[in-house]
C-alpha cells in the first residue's frame, strides 16, 4: 500500500484545494524554493496519519493546522490522502477487497476533528489500527528522521533497534494493544476491588439489615393478620352470643307475657270476687244495721 494522491484545502498555507499526484510506489522527493510548501506537505501526511506531538508539524494545537489559524476566512482545514491498494498482500486487515483507500481527516476552527474512510465516518481508534495494520505508526520515534538525527539513528543502541525492527514488522501495534489491555485489566482489578469493598463494607450490612427488617415487618404482617382473624372470630362470637340472647330473651318475654296475662285474668277475677264480697259485706252491713235499729227502736219502746 502506498500513496496515490494527496489533496490538501485549508491546510496551512494551502489555503484552496491543492491535489498533489504521481507519487513513486518506492522513492519519492519533493523540491522546491523556499517558503513554496515543501515540509506542509510532509506535515500534512503526519497530521492524517495522527501525530500526536505536533510540535513535529511545527504546531501548537490543531487550529493552528488551519489556513492563517481561520482569520483568512478559512475556518476549517482537510486533508485526504488516496491510497493504492492494489497489492492485497500488504493490504489493511479488512480492506482486501478495495483497490484504493481513501482516508480524510479534519479539523474545524472552535469545532472538533473528525477521519472519513472512504467517504464514512471513523473513530480514531479505527484509523490507528489501520495504519498500524500496515507499519506505518506515526508515534513511533523512529518513524519520521530530522535533520540532525541521522547520526543518532546510526549510534542507536539493541532496545532502540529492536523497538524500529518491531515497529517495521508491524508487532509493535500488537504490543501496545497488550499494554493497554493490561492497564485496562489493572484498571478493571482496581476497580472490581473498589466495588467489592463497597460490597463488603456498606451494601452487604445494609442488605442484611434490610433483610432483617423484612423479616420483622414479616412476622409483623403475619401477627397482624391472626389478630385480624381473631378479631373477626370473636366479633362473630359476639353475634352469635347476642343471636342467642335475643332467642332467650324472646322466650322469657313470651313467658312473661302468658304470666301478665294469666296474673290480669286473675285480678280480674279476683275484683269481682272483691265486688260480691263487697256487695255481702254490705247487704249484711244493712241487714245489721236493720236489726240494730229495730233492737235499739224496741229498747227505745222499752
Amino acid at each position: 500500500m502506498h500513496i496515490k494522491s494527496i489533496i490538501l484545502e485549508g491546510f496551512k498555507s494551502y489555503a484552496q484545494r491543492t491535489e498533489i499526484n504521481g507519487f513513486d510506489p518506492l522513492f519519492n522527493a519533493i523540491t522546491g524554493l523556499n517558503g513554496s510548501g515543501k515540509s506542509n506537505i510532509l506535515d500534512s501526511i503526519c497530521f492524517l496519519l495522527g501525530i500526536t506531538n505536533l510540535s513535529h508539524v511545527r504546531a501548537s494545537n490543531l487550529q493552528d493546522l488551519v489556513y492563517k489559524n481561520g482569520q483568512g476566512g478559512i475556518t476549517k482545514a482537510t486533508v485526504s490522502i488516496t491510497f493504492d491498494n492494489s497489492n492485497k498482500s500488504q493490504s489493511p486487515l479488512g480492506f482486501e477487497t478495495h483497490d484504493e483507500i481513501t482516508i480524510t481527516r479534519q479539523v474545524v476552527i472552535g469545532g472538533r476533528n473528525k477521519y472519513l474512510i472512504n467517504g464514512v465516518n471513523a473513530n480514531n481508534t479505527r484509523v490507528q489500527d489501520l495504519f498500524c495494520s500496515v507499519g506505518l505508526n506515526v508515534n513511533n520515534p523512529h518513524f519520521l528522521i530530522m535533520q540532525g538525527r541521522i547520526t543518532k539513528v546510526l549510534n542507536m543502541k539493541p532496545p532502540e533497534i529492536l523497538a524500529m525492527i518491531e515497529e517495521a514488522a508491524g508487532t509493535r501495534m500488537y504490543e501496545c494493544k497488550k499494554l493497554s489491555a493490561q492497564k485496562t485489566i489493572e484498571k478493571k482489578e482496581a476497580k472490581l476491588k473498589e466495588i467489592q469493598t463497597i460490597l463488603d463494607e456498606e451494601i452487604t450490612p445494609t442488605m442484611n439489615k434490610l433483610q432483617e427488617e423484612r423479616s420483622s415487618y414479616l412476622e409483623y404482617q403475619k401477627l397482624m393478620r391472626e389478630i385480624q382473624h381473631l378479631s373477626r372470630l370473636y366479633v362473630a362470637w359476639l353475634f352469635v352470643c347476642a343471636e342467642e340472647t335475643k332467642v332467650k330473651s324472646a322466650e322469657n318475654l313470651k313467658v312473661m307475657q302468658d304470666n301478665i296475662t294469666k296474673m290480669q285474668a286473675s285480678m280480674a277475677e279476683n275484683e269481682s270476687k272483691v265486688q260480691e264480697l263487697s256487695a255481702q259485706i254490705h247487704e249484711m252491713q244493712k241487714k245489721k244495721d236493720q236489726e240494730v235499729n229495730g233492737v235499739l227502736k224496741t229498747l227505745e219502746e222499752t
